[in-house]
């Protein structure tokens, strides 16, 4: 039997999922797109704000806060369904396309906020894809940096600036 999810009305949490068996489907032709056009479908559908995003080639990361009513658990099973259908009708495959539930961690404070925030932002960097995350097109820095703000909330000013000092961008 699996543990229920935990959730707390009003939080942010960290969410994210992988790819069944650790296969890069994010990096085929085409599916990060794909990926954020369901994204943008779900902004439409659900109340929630995304914070930061990082899409990686096998698996990606979410800083998700749900308004009102909203339930974490429908607005990821949601996007992650409609993806995995549009994903295997695209690729003419079937069955799974994650490989297990989505993971999430609530966020409980403002040093575990930056701290996820950063996390998220330098995924590509650790991974060596880039050398500046903002270089990185699948991530909510370089979404912030260029003015794309149709999934992101824009955090404050001062929120930036910290973070840049920390990854040392200028």
């Amino acid at each position: 039997m699996r543990r229920a999810r935990q959730k707390q009305y009003g939080a942010s949490y960290h969410v994210f999922s992988r790819a069944v068996r650790g296969e890069k489907i994010f990096d085929l032709p085409g599916v990060k797109e794909m990926f954020l056009i369901v994204i943008r479908r779900a902004k439409k559908k659900f109340n929630f704000e995304l914070h930061n995003f990082c899409i990686m080639g096998s698996h990606y990361h979410f800083i998700i806060k749900p308004l009102g009513d909203e339930d974490i658990s429908k607005i990821k099973q949601w996007i992650k369904s409609v993806f995995a259908r549009k994903f295997n009708k695209t690729f003419g495959y079937f069955g799974h396309v994650f490989a297990e539930r989505f993971q999430s961690v609530i966020i409980h404070n403002f040093k575990q906020y930056l701290y996820t925030f950063i996390y998220v932002t330098m995924n590509p960097v650790k991974a060596c894809i880039v050398d500046n995350p903002t270089e990185y097109n699948y991530n909510g820095i370089a979404f912030l940096q260029k003015g794309i703000l149709d999934i992101l909330e824009r955090p404050p000013n001062w929120f930036l600036r910290l973070v840049w000092k920390y990854i040392m961008i200028d």
